[in-house]
């Protein structure tokens, strides 16, 4: 018996630090909710956090459905409480707001805006000082009059300007019977003559909630893969899209490896989990959330599901009494303890009132063990929140090195968690830079090793659910009190490694060395 026991504990995993986290949504002065009636805004309700101040802290623009989104200047002092104000007259205020990404558009330094509607998208100029002007007619840019609910970014090969891509929801002309109404996916690439071209149809539509741009196998070009709510579409399936330089995209067929899924699909989150150097993504859905990593042969897009073997199932409420299933929506991974390994925070909350899904529905904190399993820990942490969630963020809001947290509700107000975690693990904030065009490196690849094991992550724009991050990028060390970074370029060159010393921020120019940057604000 004693020897039995002592093998079970043996092969137990490895506790992961709980982190800790307090309330600071009053703290913070954030006042904002998602509202709209239970059709129209039942799905969107996202966050994004990006600088448009210029002091590289990160600012908070949400959606506010039927109501104006609102922009919060970020003035917290380093490592202080959390203190935002209200922008007025930001230009950045639209009605009717589903989400919005921030992305440099034209390559000038200041993060411009994109932002999807129940009605026209809208492409949002930064003029700096959080100010922004509608630059669609200008850019050329048709953001029809549709239900869009998805976007991503990338920049193809050649160009200066990103090609983009917005899902959309469902035909609102079918709301009496909207089963199998579908609308496309439009990709916009930019124009020789300058700004965009006529968007294409990317046909079949399945009502896409969450799209991502992602090189999944290090094949050197991003491919768009499609996450669709299965709750409206008929024959559909989750879709990836292939993407070779000066052709048609294409979707990849099950004889490629493909396999068909079937999901509610609400949110992708992306990360290397497994240490292959791959992204691996985690998928949003009502009960049934999966998380995907590639299960052979690089070249072939072929998944397995991972989610009960590593315990991120996520798919009934962790508190309460209800058997009921859950409903997920913006998920996240980050390193909440700093200790060098992704963990997973999932926005939850019913669609409204749904008698077959939980109306108390927990947001989810699932902490990475060192075997690459996860265990829940919302409760402790003191997030497990019940209020109706759809969007959300893990962000470094008061330049502290640990990731805070920010969650919008539907029909409530929104939740800011400040993380005060005791004796995290050291921490380092990187920036890729490029001179011209994508600037902010997206579709690179960042490698940092420490403690004999390397982190790679993929920059995106795109996927969650309702909206996106762009700035600093933060990376757990645990123990280790320096790393050796280097950035794999959007085009496939290999940056030399360089040795940084931790719990800083470092810009890293793709044409020199890493420059030491103040501490944000």
């Amino acid at each position: 018996m004693k020897t039995a026991l002592a093998t079970l504990l043996l092969a137990a995993p490895a506790a992961a630090q709980t982190p800790l986290y307090v309330p600071a949504t009053e703290e913070a002065g954030i006042t904002h909710a998602y509202t709209g009636d239970e059709w129209g805004y039942m799905v969107g309700g996202g966050v994004a956090a990006f600088d448009c101040s210029g002091d590289a802290l990160p600012d908070l623009w949400m959606a506010g459905g039927d109501g104006p989104a609102t922009l919060w200047r970020n003035s917290s002092t380093s490592g202080g409480p959390l203190s935002f104000a209200p922008v007025t007259g930001s230009g950045a205020d639209l009605s009717q707001a589903t989400g919005a990404w921030p992305v440099d558009i034209d390559g000038d330094g200041i993060t411009d805006l994109a932002v999807l509607r129940v009605g026209p998208d809208k492409l949002l100029r930064g003029l700096g000082d959080c100010r922004f002007d509608d630059a669609s007619a200008a850019l050329g840019f048709d953001g029809h009059d549709l239900w869009s609910t998805a976007f991503s970014a990338t920049w193809e090969a050649g160009q200066t300007w990103p090609t983009l891509a917005i899902g959309t929801y469902i035909d609102r002309m079918e709301d009496a019977f909207p089963w199998g109404s579908c609308t496309e996916t439009w990709l916009y690439r930019p124009s020789p003559a300058g700004g965009y071209a006529p968007p294409l149809a990317l046909e079949p539509g399945h009502c896409a909630l969450s799209i991502l741009f992602t090189d999944w196998a290090r094949r050197g070009t991003p491919d768009l893969r499609v996450s669709n709510d299965r709750e409206y579409y008929k024959g559909g399936q989750e879709q990836l899209w292939r993407m070779d330089p000066g052709a048609a995209p294409r979707l990849y067929s099950e004889a490629e490896g493909w396999a068909r899924l079937r999901i509610w699909g609400m949110g992708i989150a992306s990360a290397d989990i497994t240490g292959d150097g791959l992204p691996d993504y985690f998928l949003t859905s009502m009960a049934d959330n999966r998380l995907q990593v590639l299960a052979g042969d690089p070249s072939r897009p072929a998944f397995r599901d991972d989610a009960f073997a590593r315990g991120a199932t996520a798919h009934r409420p962790h508190t309460g009494n209800t058997t009921a299933p859950s409903t997920a929506w913006h998920a996240e991974f980050g390193d909440v303890n700093n200790d060098g390994r992704a963990d997973l925070f999932i926005a939850k909350g019913n669609v409204a009132r749904m008698p077959d899904f939980a109306l108390e529905d927990p947001n989810n904190l699932l902490m990475q063990r060192p075997d690459g399993t996860f265990v829940e820990v919302s409760v402790a942490a003191g997030t497990a929140s019940t209020r109706t969630a759809r969007g959300g963020a893990l962000v470094d809001l008061n330049a502290d090195g640990l990731l805070d947290m920010v969650a919008v509700n539907r029909w409530d107000g929104a939740e800011v968690w400040r993380n005060a975690t005791p004796s995290p693990g050291n921490w380092l904030m990187l920036m890729p830079r490029q001179d011209t065009g994508n600037r902010d490196a997206i579709g690179a690849f960042v490698e940092v090793r420490s403690a004999n094991r390397t982190e790679t992550r993929e920059l995106w724009v795109g996927g969650g659910h309702g909206g996106g991050q762009l700035g600093w990028r933060h990376f757990g060390l645990g123990a280790s009190d320096r790393a050796e970074v280097r950035v794999i370029w959007p085009d496939g060159t290999p940056g030399p490694w360089h040795t940084l010393p931790a719990n800083g921020w470092w810009v890293l120019p793709r044409d020199g060395v890493p420059v030491a940057a103040p501490p944000p604000g």
